[in-house]
């Protein structure tokens, strides 16, 4: 797998997405510098609390402004979050239907972003831990209208159980294409999600993906096949999620990781050494 891009609906999705989560004053910088050293995938949310989604468009009007990226180019990703989610800096009104809140996040995301349509709009995560309620399914099907009007191209969702995702995917007319976890190896790497997702035509998106796997990234197996390669452990994870099918995330502030990360696509594991780091969470 050395090609950076798979296309989905249609739409040219990169495999490598730069998140801007929890950049609070530093987004827009970094957003940014990920775009001059070859992002072409930007993943954000109408969540003031994590996000700055403004700054991201800033960083974007400015990139394309500087001639570093054309908006045909770039893969822009957001999300609509529920109230619970959210701190007081809301970008809808509570006290308003579900269908409206949706309605009114998108329109905000539109003009944070300064663009007409969303490549992939996401449900942040179902309204509750587990299950899949009413709240959840009136906000996907404000997403399916959004759909409809070609405002969105693409939708998925976030943070959800394989449960989950088996219920919106009985009810959806529009069906989820993308699925994005945080993803953990002393889980499986989210296998049971993964495999649903595989059989489903849906792509999987993991983030979290060196944060939440510390422990892992300190196995001697896995220093062995990084050595083996002349690569990182964080070149090592993200070429392991790639060779499993995923689109991979990636919040790094530093320039030199965010160069190592298109380096990924140089080189590509065999079978035993992607099943060794699919087995690191069963030992």
């Amino acid at each position: 797998m050395r090609d950076p891009f798979l296309v989905v609906e249609g739409v040219r999705v990169p495999r490598f997405l730069y998140g801007t989560a929890w950049k609070e004053t530093d987004t827009q910088r970094l957003t940014e510098l990920a775009m001059e050293q070859g992002f072409r995938g930007i993943d954000t949310a109408n969540q003031r609390k994590h996000y700055d989604e403004a700054a991201v468009g800033r960083a974007v009007a400015q990139s394309i402004a500087r001639g570093i990226v054309a908006r045909d180019d770039l893969f822009l990703q957001t999300k609509f979050t529920f109230r619970d989610g959210q701190d007081h800096r809301l970008p809808y009104d509570p006290g308003a239907p579900i269908a409206v809140q949706v309605e009114q996040s998108f329109v905000s995301s539109l003009q944070h972003l300064g663009t007409q349509t969303i490549d992939s709009y996401v449900l942040h995560g179902p309204s509750h831990r587990t299950g899949w309620v009413a709240d959840d399914a009136a906000a996907w099907r404000a997403m399916e209208s959004i759909h409809a009007g070609g405002r969105a191209r693409i939708l998925g969702v976030s943070n959800v159980s394989l449960e989950q995702l088996q219920a919106l995917c009985r009810e959806a007319d529009v069906p989820p294409r993308f699925v994005q976890n945080r993803c953990y190896a002393s889980r499986g790497w989210d296998r049971s999600v993964r495999e649903f997702c595989a059989a489903n035509g849906i792509v999987y998106q993991g983030f979290s993906l060196l944060t939440a796997n510390r422990s892992a990234m300190a196995r001697p197996e896995l220093a062995r096949i990084a050595e083996r390669h002349g690569r990182t452990l964080a070149q090592v994870i993200f070429r392991f999620a790639l060779d499993v099918g995923m689109v991979a995330l990636t919040g790094t502030t530093a320039v030199d990781h965010m160069r190592d990360d298109f380096d990924v696509f140089n080189f590509q594991f065999d079978r035993v050494e992607v099943d060794q780091i699919e087995r690191l969470a069963t030992r």
